[in-house]
């Protein structure tokens, strides 16, 4: 009896705890842009509140299934392409241009990829914002900053990136 006892408030524990995991999202104050870039930048919290912002529409987020996650309300951002518009790639022919992708990660090791085309040649690239006020709140007083979020995407759960600590540019090889 003692066994089964035990085992029951392992499982408990155990899954208390993996559940608390997976939610853990840990607010982040500067990202890295590194990789396939002249110069490595860090971008922090005061830097991206310097950019021009946009208004973004009141949002509906959906998870993989279609199903509504949450509703973000007064959001404002500033576009990807914003950011990296001062940005000096190592290969800036056009053609090579073409087989870059950049990996954004958050602070719980959530990893999201697009494409340099998708970016900068595409309706995505108008729709891809680091988000710097949501439901009246400033980036500084937003618990999941820094926020990436594709706006457009039908699913953008998917694409909704918080904690986002770094941006990798890479290349195919």
């Amino acid at each position: 009896m003692k066994h089964y006892l035990l085992k029951i408030i392992l499982l408990i524990l155990l899954l208390n705890y993996s559940l608390n995991a997976q939610r853990k999202i840990s607010p982040t104050t500067f990202f890295t842009i590194s990789g396939k870039v002249i110069s490595e930048q860090i971008i922090t919290v005061k830097k991206l509140d310097s950019f021009p912002k946009k208004d973004i529409k009141d949002l509906i987020i959906f998870n993989h299934k279609g199903e509504i996650k949450d509703t973000i309300k007064n959001v404002r951002g500033v576009l990807f392409k914003e950011v990296f518009s001062k940005t000096t790639f190592t290969n800036q022919k056009p053609k090579n241009l073409n087989e870059f992708y950049f990996v954004c990660s958050a602070s719980d090791g959530y990893k999201v990829v697009f494409s340099w085309n998708e970016i900068f040649n595409s309706e995505v690239g108008n729709n891809l914002y680091f988000i710097t006020e949501m439901d009246g709140k400033s980036l500084e007083d937003l618990e999941q900053r820094i926020i990436l979020l594709s706006s457009s995407d039908i699913q953008n759960g998917r694409r909704y990136i918080k904690g986002l600590e770094k941006i990798e540019v890479k290349q195919v090889e």
